[in-house]
């Protein structure tokens, strides 16, 4: 789930607790361009006040005007759909003729969503099925590689943090890079075994784990929707990090260095168990060349990186 998404349940859950009647919103389904993915959710409070959005605001003032009017009189969620027809979609301001389904319940189960809350707030993936022919819903423990399902009877959603970055050192580098993996929707972990650096990484939002980094990595498991950046500079602490996660289906792994400390780095690598594919795997110097300097600017480069690759674009040749 990312921080728009928590915002609208955060919402959602305040705005319930006081008393206001509520419906959510859910994108189902979408052809053509769609503005905001699979997944999104809107909540609509009775006066009209809203949190998040289904299509950048193309046809939210319809959607609030149908849920005062008509939506909230009833008990069971339906479904709406925008788009059509082109002349619809034009209407709408939906962009290339795009169409857009959605899920709305009227009657969303205050004690579901704080649990929802409280379960995503502890770092847990939870899996949320609405039946449609009632309204009700309810959560059981998910799996980061669960998919967004929705039928003409129930609708299945994922929450909680289906990405993730684990940072191999706890200096001030690590820091920006922690805090900008945040802000970016990634779960973050930090691993550091040096006894001098467990006391800056006393924080909620971030899962400090002092240990050695090879066998931290093995015991969290890495999964495609993780990334290993290596931060300490110490070929002790980064190499070993690096021989796992090299092996690892992870789908970035960086480490900080030069050009020239990459290419002794990566010779080193080979005289272990890892093969030259698997070498060259690694991102290093870790970040997008943007003449980063300080330590923000240089955190500011690696997610700017990590976020390609997450979204296959093209990185462009270091200089």
């Amino acid at each position: 789930m990312n921080s728009t998404d928590l915002s609208v349940l955060k919402a959602a859950v305040h705005w319930l607790k006081e008393g206001h009647p509520v419906a959510i919103a859910t994108v189902v389904q979408t052809w053509g361009s769609a503005p905001r993915p699979i997944g999104s959710w809107l909540a609509i409070r009775q006066d009209g006040q809203v949190a998040g959005s289904v299509s950048g605001g193309c046809v939210e003032d319809d959607l609030i005007r149908r849920v005062q009017t008509e939506i909230l009189t009833r008990d069971i969620p339906e479904f709406v759909v925008y788009g059509v027809s082109q002349q619809e979609a034009a209407r709408f301001g939906l962009p290339c003729g795009g169409t857009l389904r959605l899920l709305v319940e009227p009657k969303p189960e205050l004690a579901v969503l704080e649990k929802l809350l409280e379960n995503i707030s502890s770092h847990q993936v939870i899996r949320r099925t609405v039946t449609i022919a009632n309204g009700k819903s309810t959560l059981h423990d998910g799996d980061r590689h669960d998919e967004f399902t929705c039928s003409d009877s129930e609708m299945c959603t994922t929450y909680g943090p289906r990405w993730r970055m684990v940072i191999i050192g706890a200096g001030q580098l690590s820091l920006y890079t922690a805090d900008f993996a945040l802000a970016s929707d990634f779960e973050v972990i930090v691993i550091d075994p040096r006894e001098e650096y467990a006391e800056g990484l006393n924080r909620d939002d971030v899962t400090f784990i002092q240990g050695m980094p090879d066998d931290v990595l093995l015991e969290i498991g890495v999964d495609p929707h993780t990334a290993v950046v290596a931060l300490t500079h110490d070929p002790k602490l980064d190499d070993m990090a690096l021989m796992e996660a090299l092996k690892s289906p992870a789908f970035y792994v960086g480490a900080l260095g030069s050009r020239k400390n990459t290419q002794k780095r990566k010779e080193r690598l080979l005289e272990f168990d890892v093969s030259k594919e698997q070498v060259e795997r690694l991102h290093g110097p870790v970040g997008l060349y943007i003449g980063a300097l300080t330590p923000p600017e240089i955190a500011i480069s690696i997610l700017a990186e990590v976020i390609a690759v997450k979204y296959s674009v093209p990185i462009p040749k270091k200089v």
